[in-house]
């Protein structure tokens, strides 16, 4: 579709750029209640296992004591048995696991030896911990090593017992006091939560009305008696602003407007020479540009309080439509082409006059920088915006987009720079954010729900 449409328009002094409308999320942080738990784990998972590997060392090393006392005591009573036998006695030729007194000629000693071995089992075919005592002594004068063991399968098998039921109570244990925990912190933790919830949905109109409760817990009222005082005195500087700015926009109108109408006689007389009717004529315009900044900083004061609720959603193809004719002038002089790709409806989360002025701005800025016989797109879907034109000026800096008075040209003296700025804080107020790109020569304006 080509068309040609104009009319004079107010916009920033920018050629027109891409800018892209989404939600804005944090996807970075942690709740405190899931951050406590985390810290909770990180410092009983490393004290648990410390504990169980300590219980496993202490059981084992009592263990390892009980046999090795009873290998002393069977060595007493094997040595008191001994000194009454005599050279033919069959326990001389007795060789087991447990029992085994074999000749040597190493001396006797007087102090036994104890340590851990694994002696080959041909049933399991397995080798298999003993504990050991040896000593060498004297038996009818000749020496004699004593040798002594037990088997510690079934104590190992104990002690593994043992391990297993200490670490499913150790499991249940910090199963429990994992859980305790976190029914204990949410407990205690819901009034600050309740608080957060009603500081995430505070409006300023609306802040008179919110009112923080009091709790059991003396650092939540005292944080809670600090949110109400706060709020109490935010309302009141709200109000107090919204007042001065709409009584001080309302007394400048005034005056702006007799001096212009003024201003409008004095031109209009005959006998001013023609330097006086420059100069009148330079004063009018400057009055006219001082009444557009003071709506525009209104606007701006009144979006930042947020007095445009979301009471309809109105139809951006509709909109579009409203202002291609409103500047079908200016479109029909510099010859530009429209082409337009929109659906059938698609009604926006915006109040119907914020959509206005969204809409006339970015088409605004796309007709006025762009050059004879250009080109500008509109696209419209379900969740998507976007306006480009062609423009002879370059890309403008992303340092100045979106600030108010930044010019990157004097093409349109009569601009003030708060164009772009109004849409920025049109997109701040509503959780949307924006984009902005350049391509070939190419400016464009996106908007995503």
């Amino acid at each position: 579709m080509v068309k040609t449409i104009s009319k004079p328009y107010m916009a920033q002094d920018t050629a027109s750029v891409k800018i892209s409308l989404t939600v804005k999320k944090d996807t970075h942080s942690m709740k405190l209640l899931t951050k406590t738990m985390v810290y909770f784990l990180l410092i009983m998972l490393p004290v648990f296992t410390a504990g169980a590997f300590y219980l496993y060392a202490t059981f084992n090393k009592e263990i390892k004591h009980e046999t090795d006392e009873e290998l002393v005591n069977d060595k007493l009573q094997w040595m008191r048995y001994l000194d009454t036998a005599t050279i033919n006695n069959p326990v001389f030729a007795i060789n087991t696991p447990e029992f085994n007194l074999q000749p040597t000629d190493k001396p006797v000693q007087t102090k036994h030896k104890l340590k851990g071995v694994s002696i080959y089992q041909e049933p399991e075919d397995t080798y298999a911990p003993f504990r050991q005592l040896t000593q060498v002594i004297a038996v009818n004068n000749k020496n004699y090593q004593l040798t002594l063991r037990k088997s510690l399968i079934e104590k190992d098998d104990l002690i593994k017992n043992i391990i297993h039921v200490m670490l499913a109570a150790f499991g249940g244990l910090f199963l429990f006091v994992l859980l305790s925990n976190w029914l204990i912190s949410k407990s205690i933790w819901k009034p600050f939560y309740a608080s957060l919830d009603k500081i995430q949905r505070l409006q300023l109109n609306k802040l008179e009305n919110t009112v923080f409760d009091h709790t059991a817990t003396h650092e939540f009222n005292q944080l809670n008696a600090a949110l109400n005082n706060m709020t109490t005195r935010i309302h009141q500087d709200y109000t107090n602003i919204k007042e001065l700015t709409e009584d001080a926009a309302h007394e400048m109108q005034t005056p702006l407007a007799i001096a212009q109408s003024k201003l409008e006689l004095l031109l209009q007389d005959d006998s001013l020479s023609e330097t006086q009717l420059k100069g009148i004529l330079t004063s009018y315009d400057e009055l006219q540009r001082l009444s557009r900044l003071n709506h525009n900083l209104l606007l701006l004061a009144k979006i930042e309080n947020q007095q445009y609720p979301v009471t309809d959603q109105p139809d951006l193809c509709t909109v579009v439509e409203k202002y291609l004719s409103l500047f079908e002038e200016l479109i029909r002089e510099k010859e530009l082409q429209i082409h337009t790709d929109m659906i059938a409806t698609a009604p926006w989360p915006l109040h119907p006059a914020l959509t206005d002025i969204l809409v006339s701005n970015l088409l605004g800025n796309a007709i006025k920088y762009n050059y004879p016989h250009g080109n500008v797109r509109i696209h419209i879907s379900a969740q998507t915006f976007s306006i480009s034109n062609t423009s002879e000026l370059p890309q403008i800096p992303p340092d100045i987009l979106f600030q108010r008075f930044k010019k990157q040209h004097n093409v349109y003296t009569n601009s003030n720079g708060l164009g772009l700025a109004i849409v920025k804080k049109i997109a701040d107020s509503y959780q949307l954010s924006i984009q902005y790109s350049y391509e070939n020569g190419w400016h464009t304006f996106s908007a995503g729900i």
